[in-house]
């Protein structure tokens, strides 16, 4: 398996510490905007963060201080041959919903088109002050097309998902956390230690039971109730038959942290 540092380039920063990845998109002098050499770099990241026992959590960042991704760079789309070979492209968010482990946005700037599809793609959003969101594709003559409709109709309901749809026209931080958009705006100063803790919290539970909560959360979004029901109590049996989970009632038990190994 490629470790990091030969997944990372100029434009996409990977730091690995006590199992916490953070990609950083580095293109600041564009928004952070994504070439397709950018969102293949991201393919391949996202594929080594899903095998690593070694990353337990990913935290995915934009540098500087304007821009979380501002989506796909508008200029390379016409380097298409046809509308089929873009509708065929590889795919960055496609590539974050296939990740088993949590993905927390620590959305710092702009999330437009792409880059909102881009935060929503990950599990937990937290926004700093000066971020902003914004669905602006019917502006110029499109739609999203990476799970922009869906996610924002879970997100923020039908009336608000079709103001931001129809308009392209951007809302704030705080609007997007009444919305429930994000879970929390804070300080830009204390956006990424926010998202280190949360990460950390997670990081520091039985890796098999966090991502089968993840699993169990997207089935129901996607299930009939009774059979969200019986889906989870599958998964709940199958977790319960963990090493993880004989450790953590051993833990219990004995009033001390568990070690898991995500057996």
């Amino acid at each position: 398996m490629l470790s990091p540092i030969e997944l990372e380039t100029e434009e996409i920063i990977v730091d690995r510490s006590d199992y916490v990845a953070t990609i950083t998109l580095n293109r600041p002098q564009k928004l952070n905007s994504v070439t397709q050499d950018m969102s293949d770099s991201l393919v391949a990241v996202a594929e080594w963060a899903n095998e690593s026992d070694e990353v337990r959590v990913i935290i995915l960042t934009g540098a500087g201080g304007r821009s979380f991704c501002a989506g796909s760079d508008i200029r390379q789309l016409d380097k298409y041959a046809t509308p089929w070979d873009f509708r065929n492209r590889a795919d960055y968010c496609d590539a974050l919903r296939l990740l088993r482990k949590p993905v927390i946005a620590a959305v710092n700037g702009y999330a437009f088109g792409g880059g909102l599809e881009t935060a929503m793609s990950c599990d937990i959003r937290i926004a700093s002050t000066a971020a902003s969101f914004a669905a602006p594709e019917v502006k110029l003559g499109w739609i999203g097309g990476g799970g922009m409709s869906t996610f924002l109709a879970h997100s923020v309901g039908s009336s608000n998902a079709a103001l931001m749809l129809m308009t392209g026209e951007p809302i704030d931080a705080q609007q997007a956390l009444a919305w429930g958009l994000v879970s929390e705006v804070v300080d830009p100063d204390a956006l990424l230690p926010r998202a280190a803790e949360i990460a950390a919290i997670i990081a520091s539970r039985p890796p098999i039971a966090v991502e089968t909560a993840k699993a169990n959360l997207r089935a129901a979004y996607n299930l009939p109730q009774d059979q969200a029901i019986a889906y989870e109590r599958d998964l709940q049996t199958i977790t319960f038959a963990t090493e993880d989970a004989n450790e953590g009632r051993a833990a219990f038990a004995e009033k001390r942290q568990g070690n898991f190994r995500r057996r």
